[in-house]
């Protein structure tokens, strides 16, 4: 007999076969000497209360021999000469994983990417921290693998009714990956491995036919005689891309491709996003909430640097971390000179002595309607490059981030000294209640205070604000038919992933890619 069992068991237990067998078999109620194989499914901690457990997901064979464990693998079977051309505008999750799935389907992708390949992205963002020019085409937001590449590549959804996340898994797995992302309830890749995967995506997608092409930014669109469908692109540097269908995959921090839309007369709509700041503690102290340690105790050998997830409504707004990082950095993420935004990220060991999350309020439609008379549909955008540029000019210059202790934001007064912090271009000392709108900074000091009930230390004397988280999702929907996929007003356009409202991380963003790709298949 084979099959599926689930254990609890201590940490210091949870590693030992021995302990998981013996725990196995007094779940089936059988002698631990018929368990001849064991094999981890899936694993996450209970941290809820002392002694820490782990609770284990394991397929088990009893009076039989396990079958070998088989790690998944990708081939992509050429694509015929005459097959058909999908234009595929980005290679973040959406366009990457579009581009693979065109290629199970027999299609050959086109994938234009605005930005530079990951090796050459790297030496782009190094600037940033040294507070040098930004550089509008290559940065923390564009370029190969988009803006996850270098933003901690969390792979934890709640999006499974959206489509086969393991395959998800299983992809990255096959192009470099750790198999443990395939077990942990909360994969992670991390910064530093990431690049290797999304190059070796790349090549999948070049061995099979397809193409990549970099510095490749979209500026119109190509249409039938008649107007009435898309049939390709028109990229900055003139020249014509045509196929199929476009596959628009372009992320949340592209405005100009939103604007090019807007010109070109087709429907967009206000949708809900959420601004705020990064939020920043040492990581002992969010060691020691979420693992109930004592003062002077040290996280226990075998766990992992503490996550959390906090979230509230506080006056029909929504308030919450988001993109947690333990062990992480806050970095420079504007798209433009003008502008400072912070996002986090971590790299695979999550070994930074500090934490840090964004901690946001939701922005709805209604909130931007003082920039609607000038920018109408555009009017998020507005509100967003608003306070990008307000970010720079407290911060000083260089990509220089307004911050102020959690105290003093609670106090009302400006910080006499900061910290120190993981954000390398330097802070200036601030009162973020005078940056922020108002509807935003009254209701991140009830946050805090609501917070601090349910994480001890979260708004205490250790924890920093740092300014201004602004991209966490588009302002802006793409409207397309729930059955074709395609723009209600332009067939032919495929709008995809973050950038068209339709996901919000990694991995929903690559199961919409999956569906756009499977959607021009049907055409």
């Amino acid at each position: 007999m084979i099959t599926e069992i689930d254990i609890h068991l201590p940490l210091r237990k949870a590693l030992k076969d021995d302990a998981r067998r013996k725990a196995v078999a007094q779940e089936l109620q059988i002698s631990p000497k018929r368990v001849l194989g064991m094999r981890l499914l899936k694993e996450s901690i209970d941290a809820r209360r002392r002694p820490i457990s782990k609770q284990l997901r394991l397929l088990v064979a009893v009076d039989e021999e396990l079958p070998p464990a088989q790690l998944p693998t990708k081939h992509y079977a050429p694509v015929a000469q005459n097959a058909r051309r999908v234009i595929i505008v980005g290679s973040g999750p959406g366009g990457l994983f579009a581009a693979l799935r065109c290629l199970e389907l027999g299609m050959r992708p086109i994938v234009l990417e605005r930005g530079q390949d990951v090796t050459a992205r790297r030496f782009d963002l190094q600037p940033l921290h040294c507070g040098d020019c930004v550089n509008p085409e290559s940065n923390y937001c564009f370029g190969e693998g988009g803006a996850g590449t270098f933003s901690d590549g969390k792979l934890f959804t709640r999006a499974t009714k959206r489509g086969p996340v393991m395959e998800v898994y299983e992809t990255f797995v096959a192009h470099g990956a750790s198999p443990e992302i395939l077990t942990d309830a909360h994969p992670h890749i991390g910064s530093d491995r990431l690049p290797d995967i999304i190059k070796a995506m790349r090549q999948s997608i070049i061995n099979a036919g397809g193409e990549v092409h970099f510095r490749t930014r979209v500026c119109g669109l190509l249409r039938s005689a008649d107007g009435s469908r898309l049939q390709g692109v028109r990229s900055a540097d003139g020249k014509e891309w045509t196929g199929d269908a476009v596959i628009l995959a372009t992320g949340h921090s592209a405005r100009d491709v939103y604007r090019m839309l807007h010109a070109e007369g087709l429907l967009l709509e206000r949708k809900a996003f959420a601004v705020g700041v990064r939020i920043e503690h040492p990581q002992a102290l969010i060691d020691a909430a979420q693992y109930h340690l004592r003062p002077g105790e040290q996280r226990p050998h075998g766990l992992p640097a503490a996550r959390y997830a906090l979230a509230s409504k506080i006056e029909e707004r929504g308030v919450h971390s988001f993109c947690m990082c333990p062990g992480g950095h806050i970095v420079p993420s504007a798209t433009a000179e003008d502008e400072v935004v912070v996002n986090g990220m971590s790299l695979s060991q999550r070994n930074s002595p500090f934490a840090n999350s964004g901690f946001v309020v939701t922005v709805e439609p209604e909130d931007t309607d003082d920039f609607l008379p000038e920018h109408g549909v555009l009017s998020g955008l507005a509100y967003q490059k608003a306070l990008e540029i307000a970010t720079a000019q407290a911060g000083g210059g260089r990509q220089k981030a307004p911050a102020q202790r959690v105290v003093d934001f609670i106090a009302g007064r400006v910080s006499s000294m900061l910290p120190e912090s993981t954000y390398e271009p330097g802070l200036t000392p601030c009162d973020l209640n005078a940056l922020l709108p108002a509807q935003v900074a009254w209701r991140m000091k009830e946050g805090l205070q609501l917070f601090n009930r349910k994480l001890r230390g979260f708004a205490g004397e250790d924890a920093l604000l740092i300014g201004c988280e602004t991209r966490t999702s588009s302002p802006i929907r793409i409207p397309r038919d729930k059955m074709t996929l395609q723009h209600v007003q332009l067939p032919g356009l495929f709008p995809c992933g973050e950038g068209a409202g339709y996901a919000g991380g990694i991995v929903s963003a690559a199961l919409d890619g999956r569906r756009c790709a499977e959607a021009v298949a049907e055409l």
